[in-house]
């Protein structure tokens, strides 16, 4: 999380990009500068025509002079903002690009653990926010600023009087607006907090709808989500509500220069101290003051939202990483080897117990055991997904956290329980395992890991596009493609979680088969419920509560451990009764 200032944390943020912002800065202030050229010829006229000193010539070439002000005053503010949105833009890029860099570096736990309502939040919703405070706040409000300071200045130069009256309503104002601006960083805190409750919501709704049509859910589940959606709009409206008033009042407030200038000012000019002229020159400049001040106060809600926008954009940016080197070690082997590993993944409730374990290279390594009892996290570790913290895990002789990760995602191939397929062919999401792979190559992995089959009675064959997530395949089909995608991968080490466990008895014996013929001088891990399937394994891990009560080939395990036995002659019983 970011300690420092939000405003020195955004501007951080922009380094690449401070030449053109500070060229915006440089010609906004120009333009204030060109922009009050005007006032001060007309004050020069007003004060002319009231001494009777002005010639027709002379209002002519002050005509022409603060024309000319006025038009550099609009091309300095027009290419000031379009520095600044050039800016903004490729800043904006910039962090978008950071933070979908930084996401595959953090452990998979941080990501799981974060709703993909407050992910696309962030990296959508919230970086685009930023685009008001860089491209506006940095070049208009610095602007905004000099504009009644160089009014004031040339005030106190007429009658210091008179400039200081001219500045009696602002704090007034401004009074009010701290009222608003007192709870505003928590108000728009709570904001963010309902979207982010909201997004979730819809994007469960939508996920969960093929559920919520089946179980005839509709009424309730869109009840949760439309009461969501009140509260959002309901926290919105309280809040405009709470602050309506004092911002109103600032508004009329603040600027509203004339109120101690028009009466104070005629004492002064009744009882002699004051020249009329001053006092029509003062009444004229000092409303130049109004405006800027006006769009200053339109940057308050901007300023109060960068702490919550910064500091949620650095809660991805600045998460801990996992700590890998960038040179790749050379592997001789791929055997693996778990000593005395412990894992929690918050921190907090320990998952593995002092896990020690072999995984032979070239050998089909069974992970077995009651549900919950940490199989997966075996292997997730292993595929390089988390870092331990306790223990140590080495493949080929090196400690695992000493493998750039680049390098060890190349050399494990990890197909799980749910795979993810993107809205593309069914030729390009297989060939996702290996970009450079031919489309021989890709059909002939879809052969060997028995795709081919329904793949070919699909409308357009490989060139079919599988839709959102793959909801155009069924679950078994969408299971073999992610094996087909693995198996042109070729990786070293090979794991399946528990792979086969949506495809139906015929499905899986097809794909059994063809893993064999693929996964031959691989180390291979695999998770398994239908323990018929891994009785040729050459070593089976049973792990229950997060330990490895015992190691050895199917039969060795059926004589010697009870959970084991237990657990295949219950899944012999259910296969019997098929």
């Amino acid at each position: 999380m970011s300690t420092q200032s939000p405003l020195k944390r955004l501007w951080e943020m922009g380094k690449d990009e401070h030449g053109k912002l500070i060229a915006a800065i440089v010609l906004a202030s120009a333009a204030v500068m060109f922009g009050v050229i005007p006032y001060f010829i007309a004050a020069f006229l007003i004060e002319g025509l009231l001494n009777h000193e002005i010639i027709a010539k002379t209002v002519m070439t002050a005509a022409i002079i603060a024309f000319a002000a006025f038009v550099l005053k609009s091309l300095m503010y027009s290419k000031a903002l379009s520095l600044s949105h050039r800016a903004t833009f490729q800043i904006m890029r910039n962090i978008r690009a950071a933070i979908l860099d930084k996401l595959p570096r953090l452990p998979l736990g941080t990501i799981i653990d974060t709703p993909s309502g407050k992910l696309k939040q962030i990296i959508v919703d919230q970086v685009e926010t930023m685009e008001r405070p860089l491209a506006h706040l940095l070049p208009e409000l610095s602007s905004n600023i000099l504009t009644p300071v160089l009014i004031f200045i040339f005030l106190l130069f007429l009658d210091w009087r008179m400039a200081l009256l001219s500045l009696v309503s602002v704090p007034v104002g401004m009074a009010f607006m701290m009222l608003v601006m007192a709870g505003y960083g928590k108000d728009y805190e709570g904001s963010v907090k309902v979207s982010q409750e909201l997004n979730s919501s819809i994007t469960e709704y939508v996920n969960g709808i093929e559920v919520i049509k089946t179980f005839n859910q509709a009424e309730g589940s869109y009840k949760t989500l439309a009461e969501r959606a009140k509260k959002n709009a309901s926290y919105y409206y309280n809040w405009m509500r709470k602050c309506q008033t004092k911002v109103s009042f600032s508004k009329a407030l603040a600027p509203a220069t004339l109120i101690t200038i028009l009466p104070v000012g005629w004492l002064f000019y009744s009882s002699g101290t004051l020249s009329s002229a001053t006092f029509l020159l003062t009444i004229m400049l000092s409303m130049g003051i109004a405006e800027p001040l006006l769009h200053a106060f339109d940057f308050t809600d901007t300023l109060a939202q960068i702490g919550t926008i910064v500091n949620n954009v650095d809660s991805l940016l600045k998460a801990e990483e996992q700590n890998h080197p960038d040179k790749p070690v050379e592997m001789n082997n791929h055997g693996i080897m778990l000593k005395n590993v412990s894992f929690s993944y918050d921190g907090k409730t320990e998952i593995l117990h002092d896990v020690t374990a072999t995984v032979p290279e070239g050998g089909i390594t069974a992970i077995v055991g009651p549900s919950g009892g940490g199989k997966s996290t075996i292997a997730k570790l292993i595929a390089g997904f988390w870092d331990i913290k306790q223990g140590e895990l080495t493949i080929g002789g090196k400690d695992i956290r000493a493998i750039p990760l680049s390098q060890l995602y190349d050399m494990t191939a990890y197909v799980g329980q749910d795979n993810f397929l993107f809205d593309d062919t069914v030729m390009e999401n297989i060939r996702v395992g290996k970009k450079s792979a031919s489309d021989k190559d890709v059909m002939k992995a879809a052969e060997l890991s028995g795709c081919l089959d329904f793949i070919t009675k699909l409308e357009n064959g490989f060139g079919t596009r599988v839709g959102s997530g793959g909801t155009h395949l069924s679950g078994g089909e969408r299971q073999r493609l992610a094996i087909a995608r693995a198996m042109l991968k070729d990786a070293p080490v090979v794991i399946f979680d528990e792979a086969t466990a949506y495809m139906d008895p015929e499905n899986e014996t097809k794909v059994q088969n063809a893993i064999r013929k693929l996964i031959q001088g691989k180390t291979v891990i695999m998770i398994a419920h239908r323990l018929s399937t891994i009785t040729d394994a050459d070593n089976i891990l049973v792990v229950d509560k997060g330990r490895i009560e015992a190691e050895g080939k199917h039969d060795e395990l059926l004589a010697s451990c009870p959970l084991y036995r237990s657990m295949y002659q219950a899944h012999m019983s259910a296969k019997d009764g098929e």
